[in-house]
């Protein structure tokens, strides 16, 4: 009896062992990095690095292709390995050997972007223009999209879940990011390589989730922030994570993709920064030389969506405040903004015309990333102005062959003040490559505004037909 006793004392007292220990070797197994699914896009002409975890110590085999390499797993089941730039050409597969083994099939090699963003850039095909044509002419072996799970963290993680790697086709694409796809399908027509879309994007989201913390260092403006990052991110009344607070995604939906090679970035977020006015700006910058950081590429392109007019609520001027922060981050050398007055719903913040806002981004990537020849590929830009008399000459860059008014009609949204700093309605008409404005009431001219209202969908155009972005020539 008491040796039986002694049995059972024993096996309880090592039960817990047992299972502690199982558990970690269940924790140990080999996995791969968060991206490393099949059918997979991986960056050309960039070193590759491949990452995973196992049992710590464990010896790894690596197999990319006809290439292989060998490291062990540290102290913590981390091991990392590096296989030289490889280029486009037939499908790889990927095999990694240490405790057990993995292998991924259906591999490219491409160009890889990074989507995020907000709303606008989550939204789907499925939910855009055409949407039946769209899905049924999906079939596009080479773009292929992984969706990132929504999940903010309180700590960088090393793993998030997503969707995996999916191929375009009728049965897929309409879950894709359509600004992505259309990005994606515009650059693929010029290139002819495949293109690879990570989706890490989540409706209603502030920009400063977004940010690592070596953004917030960069920017001076932040410093409320930046000086007190070991607060951050904030929680929510009911303990969990508050995903609105800076670096919740980053920590959660950005940070388990490095080092993943990417090319750039496309950007679309602000609405729910309405009204912070400049301020926007320095976060932008925060967000890029953040991003460009951590995937350690200083000259990492970053595109991003001017947004769309909407009747929001409150001052109507609010939203031009955020026009010209995003209009003066092109700054920002390595950056492009697509323009988007004129394809927007100002009665619904999601405007469905995605084909064109990914259409408008790709041509700044086709001329500014990969020295395409595609013609224009921005809208007019304010450069400057100059007072004549009772009239003001506004200059543009990117007027590319001409302006136009895309309507044929009197050019609109253009006003204009004297020393009284109040704006009127103006007189706007092209000249050449500039637009003379005036009015009656302003015999001495000193500013003016164009489309400084949430509303406005001018008309002031290129030859190319790409819209004019609102602007302020003063700094009132």
């Amino acid at each position: 009896m008491q040796n039986r006793w002694l049995k059972t004392a024993t096996c309880l007292l090592w039960a817990p062992l047992l299972v502690a220990n199982l558990a970690t070797r269940l924790h140990a197994e080999l996995r791969l990095g968060t991206p490393f699914t099949d059918h997979m896009v991986l960056q050309r002409d960039h070193e590759i690095p491949v990452w995973g975890w196992d049992v710590p110590e464990a010896s790894i085999t690596v197999t990319l292709g006809d290439r292989s390499t060998s490291t062990k797993a540290g102290a913590h089941g981390k091991w990392l390995v590096q296989f030289p730039p490889c280029a486009p050409g037939k499908p790889l597969s990927l095999t990694v050997k240490g405790s057990s083994q993995v292998t991924l099939t259906d591999i490219l090699i491409g160009e890889v972007w990074l989507c995020s963003g907000q709303s606008n850039m989550e939204w789907t095909v499925r939910n855009s223009n055409n949407a039946d044509s769209e899905i049924a002419s999906g079939h596009h072996p080479q773009i292929r999209h992984i969706k990132v799970s929504r999940g903010p963290a309180a700590t960088p993680q090393d793993n998030v879940k997503t969707t995996g790697w999916k191929i375009s086709s009728p049965e897929t694409v309409g879950n894709f990011t359509a600004v992505g796809y259309f990005f994606a399908r515009n650059l693929q027509d010029h290139l002819d390589i495949p293109i690879g879309l990570i989706g890490s994007n989540w409706g209603g989201t502030r920009i400063e989730p977004w940010i690592p913390p070596a953004g917030f260092k960069e920017v001076p403006a932040l410093r409320k922030i930046a000086d007190h990052l070991s607060e951050y991110p904030k929680h929510n009344e009911d303990g969990a994570v508050n995903h609105q607070s800076a670096l919740a995604l980053y920590n959660g939906m950005i940070h388990p993709l490095v080092p993943y090679p990417i090319r750039g970035a496309i950007w679309y977020q602000g609405e729910s920064n309405n009204g912070e006015g400049m301020l926007y700006h320095e976060k932008m910058k925060a967000l890029i030389g953040g991003w460009r950081t951590v995937w350690q590429e200083p000259k990492m392109p970053f595109y991003f969506v001017q947004l769309a007019p909407c009747r929001y609520k409150g001052d109507p001027t609010r939203l031009p405040g955020i026009w010209d922060a995003q209009r003066r981050t092109l700054t920002v050398a390595h950056t492009g903004m697509a323009v988007t007055t004129d394809i927007g719903n100002v009665d619904d913040i999601h405007p469905t015309n995605k084909q064109d806002v990914g259409k408008r981004l790709a041509l700044w990537a086709l001329a500014r990333t990969y020295q395409k020849e595609v013609g224009s590929y921005s809208g007019p830009l304010y450069k400057t102005m100059k007072v004549e008399g009772n009239h003001v000459r506004i200059f543009f860059d990117h007027t590319d062959g001409g302006l136009l008014s895309r309507d044929g009609k009197p050019l609109t949204w253009f006003t204009i003040a004297g020393p009284d700093q109040q704006f009127v309605e103006a007189t706007a008409t092209i000249d050449g490559d500039t637009v003379v404005v005036q009015a009656d009431e302003v015999s001495e001219p000193q500013t003016v505004r164009f489309g400084w209202h949430q509303e406005a969908e001018p008309n002031l155009a290129n030859k190319a037909g790409l819209p004019a972005s609102p602007f302020h020539s003063d700094d009132w």
